[in-house]
């Protein structure tokens, strides 16, 4: 059967188009299957290493509470170490370089954020901060790329100076001697005269600082009201033990913020002591029900409460995942316009990222530690908010005038 030149075409047209379209739908089938990769850098190694390891466990519950995928596909998680800011730099270029991750999930130690955000801007892939608060992360460093969950230091030294004045009027201050204490000694001196209070001494701590006895020394002779403090995990964790074994505890009121349960966990009830303030607590009556399910879940998991720690980890991961559903892509523009736009309304009134400096705007938990502490896990009675309305809660947070951060366009 002969068949005529231009009917011979058609049928090479036609045969053409069925391969394309059978092509591009099995391309499109493997895509569905193709892992979508997300980032994490939380900390290993050293005194923060028992932080990271409840912030990567939040993280990683959040993926599965979303039965492990978002937008259909399986969610693949790649956890690096964040040991100091220039391997935190490195391994945020190495996850967007090897890894190919749609974002990033981390940095608890503001100087590791300051380095990692450099990164995330210049490759614009969308990074989401869960544990460091210095006020220029979210201030004259921001970055359209870079969101933060956890407080900034000025907003939680507002909620805890008051308490810290009812105490008494003559403050002595020891901080880590990088970016984090440095903030909350701005901060803090800023609002001395506010709160009628003087500083009579200060010392600034280099980290992994193991012996702290030259400087409970130095505050015992000071004899101030009060001591203010900014370490971090097992910094922090060295100085409250050896506290107690100078016979410190209870003769000095001791107060800090951007504790972590673990801290306290590790040191025990009988060198723990102060008032603080925090992101979350475990045991607030407060809590709301997705907060108590996850409360529950990680107990199944793991036989234990959760810290504040895992709740930022949780947080911060649940707001990229529902952002990436929002947006319905991967697209990092896409991802970056629904986390500004991204609302969480189960607490009394909704908490956000502003969308002028990424900050997530809700009030923190002033915490004591209780007189007599019967539970290994509960060391904590919950005093109040940092703010208690909606109105008051964005005011402690700052103006544009008052943050300083020129958000760069997309």
């Amino acid at each position: 059967m002969k068949v005529n030149p231009e009917r011979r075409a058609l049928i090479g047209a036609v045969a053409g188009a069925v391969a394309l379209t059978t092509l591009g739908a099995g391309a499109a089938y493997a895509q569905s299957k193709e892992p979508i990769r997300i980032g994490m850098i939380y900390t290993k190694q050293g005194p923060g290493a028992a932080i990271g390891q409840y912030l990567q466990r939040g993280s990683e519950l959040a993926v599965e509470q979303a039965g492990g995928k978002v937008l259909g596909r399986p969610i693949e998680l790649i956890w690096l170490d964040e040991p100091n800011p220039q391997v935190s730099q490195q391994n945020m270029q190495r996850l967007i370089d090897e890894n190919k991750v749609v974002a990033v999930v981390g940095g608890n130690y503001s100087s590791s954020a300051l380095a990692m955000m450099s990164v995330a801007n210049r490759e614009k892939i969308p990074l989401i901060l869960t544990g460091a608060a210095a006020s220029e992360i979210t201030g004259k460093n921001c970055s359209r790329y870079t969101f933060r969950t956890q407080a900034t230091v000025p907003v939680q030294m507002e909620g805890l100076m008051p308490y810290v004045s009812q105490i008494g009027k003559k403050v002595y201050f020891i901080t880590a001697s990088y970016a984090f204490g440095q903030d909350i000694l701005r901060a803090s001196r800023a609002l001395l005269k506010k709160v009628g209070a003087t500083e009579v001494g200060v010392d600034e701590v280099p980290i992994n600082t193991a012996d702290y006895s030259s400087y409970i020394l130095k505050i015992r002779q000071a004899k101030p009201d009060v001591v203010v403090g900014g370490l971090v995990g097992g910094d922090f964790s060295n100085f409250l033990k050896q506290w107690n074994e100078m016979g410190m505890k209870d003769k000095i009121p001791y107060a800090a913020i951007a504790v972590t349960d673990t801290d306290f966990w590790d040191v025990g009830p009988q060198a723990s002591t102060g008032i603080y303030v925090k992101p979350w607590y475990y045991n607030n009556p407060k809590n709301t029900e997705a907060e108590k399910k996850m409360i529950a879940d990680f107990r199944k998991k793991f036989n234990e409460p959760p810290s504040d720690k895992t709740w930022s980890g949780w947080m911060g991961m649940r707001a990229l995942l529902e952002s990436i559903e929002a947006a319905g892509s991967t697209d990092a523009k896409a991802i970056v316009t629904h986390l500004e736009k991204w609302r969480n309304t189960e607490e009394g009134f909704p908490f956000f990222f502003r969308d002028w400096d990424h900050q997530m705007v809700r009030p923190a938990v002033i915490v004591g530690v209780k007189k007599q502490i019967t539970d290994k896990w509960d060391y904590f009675d919950v005093l109040k908010n940092t703010s208690d309305t909606a109105a008051d809660t964005q005011k402690a947070f700052g103006s544009k005038e008052e943050i300083g951060c020129v958000m760069p366009p997309l």
